[in-house]
């Protein structure tokens, strides 16, 4: 099991949940997202202006669901970067139950680091694999 530094909590919206009263899958995918947003700004990787200034872009999505979440339940989505490559970094996601910590889902990215002004993608910048690596406690990278 991976090890999480960081935890971003998530009120269940009314609006989240499908006709069958649980959380709509692709809430799912917006719950991660607003957890790896908070993970960026925690680290310091983005201080939450523009986000052409974020200078990432996802380019690959795993999710796998365990059971549903219902309105009112308390979640908390872990996030950690468990890779660093030369462009490309793999994050690792935990969307549990506050109250216990029984796993709702567990899903993976590949986040790409990008030059939107040119459009391109870039070496992840030294500051960046610096303030991960010291976050995460990473080593052999």
């Amino acid at each position: 099991m991976l090890d999480f530094h960081f935890y971003h909590p998530i009120e269940v919206r009314y609006g989240d949940l499908d006709p069958q009263g649980h959380v709509n899958n692709a809430k799912f995918l917006t719950y991660m997202e607003q957890a790896r947003i908070s993970y960026l700004k925690q680290v310091r990787l983005w201080e939450g202006s523009s986000f052409l200034d974020i200078g990432i872009i996802l380019a690959d999505l795993h999710l796998t669901f365990r059971k549903a979440i219902h309105f009112g339940d308390p979640i908390r989505v872990g996030v950690c970067i468990s890779r660093l490559g030369n462009k490309s970094m793999t994050s690792e996601y935990r969307i549990e139950d506050a109250r216990d910590g029984s796993e709702f889902a567990i899903g993976s990215s590949v986040l790409v680091a990008y030059d939107y002004h040119n459009a391109c993608s870039i070496p992840i910048p030294d500051e960046w694999r610096k303030a991960i690596i010291q976050f995460e406690g990473i080593t052999g990278q």
